[in-house]
């Protein structure tokens, strides 16, 4: 089973932390400067939704170069390999999956590639889908949850998160998590709470 990071809505307080750190991070070992994961506010809740590196993951499926793989129970994407075509974006059924366009660490749009780029285009006031946006001289890569796979501690926004709201899942979290509510389940038809919760008029 892939190892993946899951938030507690009932603890999450929207506040950006994780976002900030992920970014932090990644940046400081030369990888795109983006959070991986996505605050997401509704009426029911709020939590940071990211990858939930799936075991038969469709955005690896799909990957016409590669760039997408299994490793140490979890899917990475390589940013090197990444074309920017966008399958695995489309492909990905939690929309965790974000195309982004940045230049390379140090690099300005005037000397990228040793030569004077195109003047940007216009902004447009209509915003335009993050499927299809795109800046001149800027190449666009597909951006994950890749597990802070470079730090020994693991992800860096379940240590920053104020409130303890995410935490990492593995085989072992789910093993012991379904004997807890196996057991409790047991425990309630015997005392007949269990009777009481699946037929409330007894």
């Amino acid at each position: 089973m892939n190892r993946f990071v899951i938030a507690d809505p009932k603890l999450c307080i929207g506040c950006y932390t994780c976002e900030v750190g992920c970014v932090e991070v990644h940046v400081k070992v030369g990888l795109v400067g983006i959070p991986r994961l996505t605050v997401t506010h509704t009426v029911a809740g709020t939590m940071p939704m990211q990858c939930r590196h799936c075991d038969d993951a469709p955005c690896e499926q799909v990957c016409p170069v590669k760039a997408i793989t299994f490793e140490d129970r979890s899917i990475q994407l390589n940013e090197s390999v990444c074309i920017g075509c966008k399958m695995c974006a489309l492909a990905c059924p939690f929309g965790v999956i974000t195309p982004y366009g940045a230049l390379p660490q140090g690099e300005t749009s005037m000397t990228y590639g040793g030569f004077l780029q195109p003047t940007p285009a216009p902004v447009t006031e209509t915003p335009v889908h993050a499927l299809l946006a795109w800046t001149v001289g800027q190449r666009t890569v597909a951006v994950k949850c890749d597990l802070c796979h470079f730090l020994p501690e693991g992800p860096e926004c379940i240590r920053v998160c104020p409130t303890n709201a995410l935490r990492l899942v593995d085989e072992e979290t789910v093993i012991t998590s379904n004997a807890e509510r196996r057991a409790a389940s047991v425990e309630a038809i015997a005392t007949g709470d269990g009777l009481a919760l699946h037929h409330p008029g007894l």
